[in-house]
C-alpha cells in the first residue's frame, strides 16, 4: 500500500476496532485481533449481478467453503456488514442464523469433524456501507471497485476478516456490457446475457488474503502490455488517462523481472494495474493492483522526474512499491497487523532497490536519505516500536515505524550481514512462506540461516523497541611518538538519544589521510565508545558510517 499522502485523511476518516466473537477470537497483546481458530476459510465463490447504474448489488451469493479445526463447534461466526440477508444455507440445506454486530452466525446443520469441509451460502443485495465502492470515476462516469485494506470486505463480501485467512477465490460478475471487469486471477470466461450485459469469471487459484479480493468495473481504456517475462500485463485507465498509460506505467515491466531475479518466481497467473476508487495513493490487491484517480494529474508538471522512465518519481515510487508488495505482503503476509511492516517496509525498500538498479547509486543514497527523514519527524510525534500489538487503530499502523523505519531495517540487514546472505536470506524467506504467512521471527530466523549471524539482539532493538542512535562524534590525532607508539587516533562516539538501552549496532569508520584511507569497523559495547587506531599520517577526514548503512543522527563535535 502506498498511503503517504492520504494517511492523515485516512485515519480521521474512521476507527476499526475488532469484534471478539465466540469461534475464533483472542486476544493479543492489548488489541482484539481476529484469528484462525475453530475453522478456515478454503475458497470462496462470489457472484454479484450490479445494477445499470453501478449504484447497487441486485444480487448477490457467496459460497464460503470452511474446513473444520476443532470440535466441537455448532456455528461458524463470518464477518458481515449491514447488507439484507436473503437466504443462508449449509451444504444446500437452509441454515438457522443470526445477523448482528456485522457478524453472521450460522448454525451447522450436522456434527462435524476436524478436517471435514462445509460448504455456507449466504445470498444478499443491496448497496454497501464500504468495501466496495460504487461512485463515479474522475470523469464521472459510474464504477464499481473493491477497496478493502484493512478489514473492509466483510462490508461486501462475508468473510473471516483478517490478512491470515488465505483462501482462493473465483468471481462471477455481472454487469452492462459497456463495461470492463478485471478481478483476481485469470479471466476464466465471458458470455453475453443479453442485449445489455454480460458476465465475466475471473478465478484466483492461488490463496490471498481477503483484503485482497477485489473486482473493478467501469468504463475503463484498457491496454496489454507485451511483457516478455511471461506474465500477462494489462493496464485499465478512466477514458481522459488513456494518453498516459502506457509512459506511465513504464517501470511496470521492469520491476516484474528486477523482482522476479533478486527474490523469486510471481506469484500471481497475470498482473493488472488499474487506476480508480481506492483511498489510498496504491492498493496492492493480489495480480489487480488499485492506484488512487489523481495518479496521472501532475504528469505534465515540472515535479522532479525519473531519468530512466521520463515520469514523474513519485508515479515510479508507487508503480514499483505496489509491485512489490505482490511478493511482500501478499503472497507473503503478515501473520498479525503487528507484523504489517514486513509488508510495508518491504515494499518501501524493494521500490528503493528498483531505483538502485535503475537508476544509480546516487539516487537510491537520496531515497533512503528521504524516508529516513520522515521516519525522524514522526519520531519526534511518537515513540512506538515497528511491532506495535497495542495500536486498536489499524489505519494508525500505516505510519513511518511500518513503512520508512521498515525499509531501513532492511537496509541494516544488508550492512550488517553483506549483499550475497542478504539477498539469499531474503530469497529463502520468500520460498520458504510464499502463498502463507509469516512472522517477524521467521525472517529472523532465514537471514540467521543465510548470514551464520545471531540477530535476536539487533531485532530486539530495532523493531521490538522504539527510537534511533544519534551519534555525538569527536576525533583526535595523536602524532607518532607522542605515546611510545606509531601515529594514532583517538575516536570518540557517544549515544546521545533519550533511551535507556544504546543500540550496539557495529559501526564502520573510514580514516581518510592524504597518503591513503583505511576502514575499522568498531562495535559498541555502551553508549559512550572510547577506541584507537593506528594511522601513520594525520587525517584529513574522519567518516562515521560512510555507506549510510545506519538508521542514524550525527552531531558531529569540533575535532581536538
Amino acid at each position: 500500500m502506498y498511503g503517504v499522502t492520504l494517511m492523515k485523511k485516512c485515519i480521521l476518516a474512521f476507527l476499526f476496532t475488532f469484534l471478539f466473537l465466540s469461534a475464533g477470537t483472542r486476544s493479543i497483546a492489548d488489541r482484539r485481533e481476529r484469528l484462525i481458530d475453530d475453522w478456515k476459510p478454503v475458497h470462496y465463490e462470489v457472484s454479484i449481478t450490479l445494477n445499470d447504474k453501478l449504484s447497487e448489488i441486485s444480487f448477490a451469493r457467496t459460497e464460503i467453503t470452511a474446513e473444520i479445526l476443532r470440535v466441537p463447534i455448532t456455528s461458524v461466526s463470518l464477518d458481515f456488514g449491514e447488507l439484507p440477508v436473503d437466504s443462508i444455507s449449509v451444504d444446500g440445506k437452509a441454515a438457522k442464523y443470526v445477523q448482528r454486530a456485522g457478524t453472521l452466525a450460522v448454525t451447522l446443520s450436522r456434527a462435524v469433524k476436524v478436517g471435514d469441509r462445509v460448504i455456507i451460502a449466504v445470498t444478499y443485495h443491496g448497496r454497501p456501507k464500504d468495501g466496495l465502492i460504487l461512485t463515479a470515476d474522475k470523469d464521472g462516469t459510474p464504477s464499481a471497485t473493491g477497496d478493502n485494506w484493512p478489514n473492509r470486505v466483510h462490508h461486501w463480501i462475508p468473510s473471516l476478516d483478517h490478512p491470515s485467512a488465505k483462501a482462493t477465490v473465483r468471481f462471477t460478475i455481472t454487469a452492462n456490457k459497456r463495461n470492463q471487469v478485471v478481478a483476481n486471477g485469470h479471466l476464466q470466461s465471458t458470455r453475453s446475457n443479453s442485449k445489455t450485459t454480460r458476465t465475466w469469471v475471473w478465478n484466483e487459484r492461488v490463496p490471498i488474503s481477503p483484503y485482497c479480493m477485489v473486482i473493478a468495473v467501469g468504463d475503463y481504456a484498457r491496454f496489454e502490455y507485451n511483457d516478455q517475462s511471461g506474465t500477462p500485463l494489462s493496464f485499465y485507465v478512466p477514458q481522459s488517462d488513456r494518453r498516459f498509460a502506457m509512459q506511465g506505467f513504464a517501470p511496470s515491466s521492469p520491476s516484474l523481472k528486477f523482482f522476479t531475479k533478486t527474490v523469486g518466481a510471481y506469484p500471481y497467473e497475470k498482473l493488472a494495474l488499474i487506476v480508480g476508487a481506492t483511498r489510498f495513493g496504491g492498493m496492492e490487491n493480489s495480480s489487480a493492483i488499485l492506484f488512487g484517480s489523481s495518479l496521472f494529474n501532475d504528469f505534465l508538471s515540472k515535479q522532479p522526474r525519473s531519468r530512466v522512465f521520463s515520469i514523474p518519481a513519485n508515479v515510479r515510487d508507487v508503480v514499483t512499491h505496489e509491485i512489490a508488495h505482490q511478493w511482500f505482503g501478499d503472497s507473503v503476509t503478515e501473520a498479525t497487523w503487528a507484523d504489517l511492516w514486513l509488508s510495508e517496509g518491504f515494499a518501501t525498500y524493494f521500490a528503493g532497490l528498483f531505483i538502485e538498479e535503475y537508476e544509480g547509486k546516487e539516487q537510491f543514497n537520496a531515497y533512503m536519505q528521504d524516508i529516513a527523514q520522515k521516519y525522524f519527524r514522526y519520531e519526534k510525534e511518537r515513540r512506538a516500536p515497528i511491532h506495535d500489538t497495542e495500536t486498536e487503530d489499524l489505519n494508525a499502523l500505516l505510519n513511518p515505524n511500518n513503512y520508512e523505519k521498515g525499509a531501513w531495517v532492511l537496509h541494516m540487514l544488508r550492512g550488517l550481514t553483506g549483499d550475497r546472505a542478504f539477498f539469499q536470506g531474503i530469497r529463502d524467506y520468500y520460498a520458504q512462506h510464499r502463498d502463507s504467512t509469516a512472522t517477524t521471527e521467521d525472517l529472523r530466523q532465514a537471514m540467521e540461516k543465510a548470514s551464520g549471524m545471531n540477530l535476536a539482539d539487533f531485532f530486539m532493538r530495532w523493531v521490538y523497541k522504539s527510537g534511533h542512535p544519534q551519534y555525538e562524534t569527536s576525533w583526535r590525532w595523536i602524532p607518532p611518538g607522542s605515546l611510545d607508539s606509531g601515529g594514532i587516533v583517538e575516536l570518540r562516539v557517544r549515544q546521545v538519544q533519550d533511551d535507556a538501552d544504546p543500540f550496539l549496532m557495529p559501526l564502520v569508520v573510514e580514516v581518510v589521510t592524504s597518503a591513503r584511507s583505511q576502514r575499522v569497523t568498531v562495535v559498541p559495547n555502551s553508549s559512550d565508545l572510547v577506541t584507537r587506531i593506528p594511522v601513520a599520517s594525520k587525517p584529513t577526514e574522519v567518516k562515521f558510517d560512510p555507506d549510510g548503512f545506519i538508521l542514524k543522527e550525527i552531531h558531529p563535535r569540533q575535532s581536538l
